[in-house]
C-alpha cells in the first residue's frame, strides 16, 4: 500500500479531493463535483479561496455568484438538468454569507437534489473569540450560526481538526451520490483549520468512483403489485420526479403502451411522458387537470412512481375518494414507498417499471377505461388551446396567452423553469411538455428567486440549450442579482418577465379564504393605511437592462410572439418583459388545496371562506 504523503492545508487537500470524485451509471461516468460557486469573506478567502486559485481552473472549475442563496439554486439547477449524477460545491465566507445558505439547502434537500455546501465557521482554536459576525451562545459555546444548516441537510460535519476530513468527505460523497439519500451536504471548515497544513496520505487524493445503484424490486413486492394491478379494473399511474432521476421515461412509455394504463404526473413528473402519448393524463392534484383528477376520484388502485406524494398531488388528502381505493408505491427509498399505507415495492424507478412491465405481459385494462380517459385528454386538450388562444392579436395578453405564445416559440429541447406564483398552476395544467426535461418546476420548496439562477446552472450542464426562466415581478424584486452572473458568462438564459404589480399569486389565495387580498397588491399607500392607491412606478424592464441584459419589451400578444422569437434566437441573456392583462383567464382549479381559514371572524368573507373551507375539510380521509 502506498504509504506516502503530501502535505497541503485542508482546504488545499479538500479541493484536491473532490476534483477525483465521479460517479457512473450504466457506464457513464460524470465528474461528482464539476465546479464550485463562491462569494469570498473573512471566513474562506484566505483557504477555500486560495485553494481554488492553487488548483486552477482545470482541476476545480470556479463560479462567482452575487447572493449566495442563488448560487446554491444555479447548483440545483446544474444538477436536476443532469439528473442528479452531477453536483456543484457552495463556499461561503462565516456569518450572513453561511445563513444565506439556508434556504437554497432546504430547497435541495426538499427536491432529494445533491448540492455540497462549504460555509465557513468560527475558529477552532478559539484564539479570537468573538469573531466579527460570531453569534455567541451563553450556554453552548460550541455553536455557530452554521447549525442552522443542520435540519436543512442530509449530512452535516463541522471539520476542527486535519484529520477528521477525511472520513468525513467520504461520507459526504457517498450521501450525494446515493439516490436514496441524497440533498444538501454541508461541511462546514473553521477558518483557522482551512489554512492549517497536515500530512495527506496519497491515497486519499486517487480517483473514485461512486457507483449510482440501480436496485432491482424484491420478488415477492414486485409479485404482490403485479397481482394488484392485475386485479384492479381503474389503475391510474402518478409519475413523480424519480421517473427523471432515474430515466425511467422510456421504461414508462413501454408499460404504458403495454397495458394502457394511463398515467398522471405530478409537478416533478410533469414531462414523464410526452404530452400528445395517449395515455399521458398531465397534472394532476391541486393544480391538475380535470381529466387525471376525474380518474384520481374514481380510481381502485393508484401506482406512485418515484412520487412523495405532497399536499397539492393528493388535493390535501381529498383526491383519491373510492372507498376501496389501495396504492402501490414504487420508489428507491422505503421511506416514501410506504405512504398511504401502499404495497411498497422499494426499488430504482427504471429498474422497478422494467420489473412490472414484464410481470405484467399480456395484461391491459379494459378498452372502455381506455376510450374514457382519452376522450377526457380530448376535451381538456381544447380547454388548454381556448386558455392559449387569443383572438385579438393587439390586445394585452392574458398570463395563459403568454404561455401560448412561448408554446408557439419552442423547440422540443428547451428548458422551462419556475418554482413560485400563479405560473406554476397554469404551468401545471397547461404546458405541453414535449420532452423529459423540459418542465423544470422546483414545486418541493417552491422558492422565489429560484428561476433565474437555475436557468445559469442549466446552461452550464446542457451548454447550448434554449432556457426559458418565467418570473412575475414579485419573484424578480426578490432575486435578480445572478443577471450579472448570466451577463459575466455569457449565458443566453431567456427571462420572460410578467409585470402584474404584486403578489399576484397570493392575492388570490388570500381572497379564497377571507384575507381579501390584504397586503398583496404592489401600490402606493392610501390615507386610510392600506396599499389601494396607484401602482408603483416601478420599471423592473430598465432595471433588468441595467444589469446587462438585452430587454425586449411586448405590449400585444403579436409583439411577445416575436419578441419570444427574437429573445430564442440571441445569443446574449435577454429579458422579454410583458404587463399583463389581469383577466384570469386559466381553467380553475379541479381539487381542493387545504389552506385553514378563521373559525371566528367579524369579516363577511372570512365567515363565508370558512364555510366553504369546512365543506371540503369534510372529505379528507386517511388512507388505512
Amino acid at each position: 500500500m502506498d504509504q506516502s504523503t503530501r502535505r497541503l492545508t485542508v482546504a488545499q487537500a479538500l479541493v484536491r479531493f473532490l476534483s477525483a470524485q465521479y460517479t457512473e451509471r450504466d457506464g457513464v461516468r460524470h465528474r461528482l463535483i464539476a465546479g464550485t460557486w463562491g462569494i469570498f469573506g473573512h471566513g474562506n478567502v484566505a483557504g477555500i479561496g486560495q485553494a481554488l486559485l492553487e488548483a486552477g481552473e482545470q482541476a476545480m472549475p470556479f463560479h462567482q455568484g452575487r447572493n449566495e442563496q442563488a448560487m446554491v439554486h444555479a447548483a440545483v439547477g446544474y444538477a436536476r438538468q443532469l439528473g442528479r449524477l452531477s453536483a456543484q460545491a457552495v463556499t461561503t465566507s462565516i456569518g450572513p454569507g453561511a445563513t444565506n445558505l439556508v434556504t437554497g439547502a432546504a430547497l435541495a434537500t426538499i427536491n432529494r437534489l445533491p448540492v455540497l455546501l462549504l460555509p465557513g465557521d468560527y475558529f477552532a482554536t478559539r484564539a479570537a473569540d468573538p469573531l466579527l459576525q460570531q453569534l455567541e451562545h451563553p450556554v453552548e459555546a460550541d455553536l455557530s450560526v452554521n447549525d442552522t444548516l443542520r435540519p436543512v441537510s442530509r449530512y452535516f460535519d463541522r471539520i476542527t481538526r486535519p484529520e477528521t476530513l477525511v472520513p468525513s468527505a467520504l461520507a459526504a460523497m457517498r450521501v450525494l451520490a446515493d439516490p436514496a439519500e441524497t440533498g444538501a451536504v454541508t461541511l462546514a471548515l473553521p477558518q483557522d483549520v482551512q489554512a492549517e497544513a497536515y500530512d495527506w496520505p496519497e491515497e486519499f487524493f486517487a480517483e473514485r468512483v461512486w457507483r449510482v445503484r440501480r436496485p432491482a424490486p424484491d420478488p415477492v413486492e414486485l409479485a404482490e403489485a403485479a397481482l394488484a394491478i392485475r386485479r384492479a379494473e381503474r389503475p391510474l399511474i402518478v409519475a413523480g420526479g424519480g421517473v427523471h432521476h432515474s430515466e425511467a421515461e422510456a421504461a414508462l412509455r413501454t408499460l404504458a403502451d403495454a397495458t394502457g394504463i394511463p398515467v398522471a404526473s405530478t409537478q416533478a413528473g410533469k414531462g414523464s411522458l410526452r404530452h400528445d402519448h395517449p395515455a399521458d393524463l398531465g397534472g394532476i392534484g391541486h393544480t391538475g387537470t380535470a381529466v387525471s383528477d376525474d380518474l384520481a376520484r374514481t380510481a381502485d388502485l393508484v401506482i406512485g412512481v418515484g412520487t412523495r406524494y405532497t399536499d397539492f398531488t393528493t388535493a390535501s388528502s381529498t383526491l383519491f375518494r373510492d372507498p376501496g381505493v389501495r396504492f402501490v408505491n414504487l420508489n428507491i427509498t422505503a421511506f416514501d414507498a410506504h405512504k398511504l399505507a401502499a404495497r411498497p415495492l422499494v426499488a430504482d424507478a427504471r429498474a422497478g417499471l422494467e420489473a412490472l412491465a414484464e410481470a405484467l405481459a399480456g395484461h391491459r385494462v379494459h378498452a372502455a377505461y381506455e376510450a374514457e380517459y382519452r376522450l377526457g385528454k380530448e376535451r381538456w386538450e381544447q380547454v388548454v388551446a381556448a386558455a392559449f388562444r387569443a383572438d385579438d392579436e393587439n390586445a394585452v395578453p392574458t398570463q395563459t396567452q403568454v404561455l401560448g405564445a412561448l408554446d408557439s416559440v419552442v423547440g422540443d429541447t428547451d428548458v422551462v423553469i419556475n418554482a413560485a406564483g400563479s405560473l406554476p398552476g397554469d404551468l401545471h395544467k397547461l404546458w405541453r411538455a414535449r420532452s423529459p426535461r423540459q418542465y423544470h418546476l422546483e414545486y418541493g420548496y417552491s422558492c422565489m428567486g429560484y428561476e433565474i439562477p437555475a436557468g445559469i446552472g442549466v446552461q452550464q450542464a446542457a451548454p447550448g440549450t434554449p432556457v426559458w426562466s418565467l418570473v412575475g415581478d414579485g419573484t424578480y424584486l426578490m432575486m435578480p442579482t445572478e443577471i450579472v452572473t448570466a451577463v459575466q458568462e455569457s449565458l443566453p438564459v431567456n427571462l420572460v418577465l410578467i409585470q402584474n404589480h404584486g403578489y399576484a399569486s397570493i392575492g388570490g389565495l388570500s381572497e379564497s379564504v377571507g384575507g381579501e387580498r390584504f397586503g398583496t397588491a404592489y401600490r402606493y399607500r392610501t390615507a386610510d393605511g392600506s396599499f389601494s392607491g396607484a401602482p408603483l412606478p416601478v420599471d423592473l424592464a430598465a432595471n433588468a437592462a441595467s444589469l446587462g441584459m438585452d430587454v425586449i419589451r411586448a405590449k400585444t400578444v403579436r409583439e411577445l410572439r416575436d419578441a419570444l422569437a427574437a429573445a430564442r434566437a440571441s445569443d446574449r441573456p435577454t429579458c422579454v418583459y410583458v404587463e399583463t392583462d389581469p383577466a384570469p383567464t386559466a381553467p380553475p382549479a379541479q381539487a381542493w388545496w387545504d389552506v385553514p381559514v378563521a373559525e371566528v371572524s367579524s369579516r363577511e368573507a372570512a365567515v363565508d371562506a370558512r364555510t366553504t373551507y369546512d365543506g371540503h375539510a369534510a372529505e379528507r380521509r386517511r388512507h388505512l
